[in-house]
């Protein structure tokens, strides 16, 4: 089997994995004790204005029938109305998902790179300060909630030195650029608005910043720990009795090898950015996709509620399958079982 029909199989099954997500949040959206027409209209409506918004939703015929009716609109691009926003919830989709993916993009970015680099160091002056210090560090980091390390960043950088704003995504006085992406700093690029792109930036610190740390140390731990499993191993042993330098064993023989674990944990931890963002979105008053799944939950807008959950879970399949491709470049072994040698 080659590497293509392994990939041509693994999206197979991510379609069977999201069906079955879908159906799960379907039934759960509408098990939820509260009618979601009389939570839409109020307590004031009447009867016959809640038991025709009822009959628009389909609420009153059998929950299998709710599907079929629903699945068949998704099919089409309809998710349906949210009862929050008063508009269809693929319009909300598009205007929220893009400053999460890039809240998410920046903090990943965090996650990826000061993760690995405390990894390797730390896994370089094994038991050393520097190894003492970042281990305490790591244990803070994944210890501390990522709302809490928000309110400390705002309070401390926001607030006392005034250094990064900690409001939305770009400041009043600047132009925002067009939207082409929904990604501010990408769209800015592409405009050649260097104003915007700068600003956006500044504004993306503190959220990405609180939202990539307990990630990244942990990404720094998986790290450390491969690495040091590693360096016992015979191929470093028999590079570095070649004479080869130590600077060479490390990053041409032990980093890669060592980095595996670290990409798949990092693959899940940057798909989870995007549903654990909420706090975080709420505490910047960050306009994105977690932020609204909160207010729609809170009002059992059960349109918009599966709509959200499913995004997700399509996230989560698409970064699994990225990280599959990825995980199997690094380990040559993965590509040699796929093609049965």
């Amino acid at each position: 089997m080659n590497f293509s029909r392994y990939l041509v199989r693994r999206l197979g099954y991510s379609v069977f994995v999201l069906i079955g997500l879908s159906v799960v949040v379907f039934i759960i959206a509408r098990l939820v004790p509260g009618d979601p027409a009389r939570a839409a209209l109020g307590p004031r409506a009447t009867q016959e204005a809640v038991e025709a918004l009822r009959a628009k939703l389909h609420l009153d015929k059998p929950i299998y029938v709710q599907y079929v009716f629903w699945l068949r609109s998704v099919f089409q691009g309809d998710f349906g109305e949210s009862l929050y926003t008063r508009r269809p919830v693929i319009e909300d989709i598009k205007e929220f998902l893009p400053a999460t993916l890039e809240l998410a993009l920046f903090a990943g970015l965090f996650m990826a790179v000061f993760g690995l680099l405390l990894g390797v160091l730390s896994a370089r002056y094994a038991n050393t300060w520097v190894d003492n210090s970042i281990r305490v560090l790591a244990y803070v980091g994944i210890a501390t909630p990522a709302f809490v390390v928000a309110i400390i960043l705002i309070l401390l950088f926001g607030m006392y030195y005034e250094i990064f704003p900690t409001i939305g995504r770009l400041s009043p006085e600047i132009a925002p650029p067009p939207r082409l992406t929904g990604l501010v700093t990408f769209d800015s690029l592409l405009s050649g608005n260097w104003k915007a792109f700068f600003d956006a930036l500044k504004h993306l610190f503190l959220p990405a910043l609180s939202l990539s740390l307990g990630g990244l140390f942990q990404e720094a731990r998986i790290t450390r720990a491969s690495m040091l499993e590693n360096a016992r191993k015979d191929f470093v042993a028999a590079a570095r009795a070649y004479g080869i330098p130590e600077r060479v064993v490390v990053s041409k023989y032990l980093f890669k090898p060592s980095i595996i674990p670290t990409v798949s944990i990092l693959g899940l931890d940057f798909a989870s950015l995007i549903g654990n963002a909420f706090l975080v979105e709420l505490l910047f008053n960050w306009p994105g996709l977690s932020r609204y799944g909160i207010n729609v939950m809170l009002r059992k807008d059960i349109e918009a509620i599966v709509a959200v959950v499913m995004v997700l879970g399509i996230v989560f399949t698409v970064v699994n399958i990225l990280v599959d491709i990825v995980v199997a470049y690094l380990d040559p072994r993965i590509r040699l079982v796929e093609r049965g040698e």
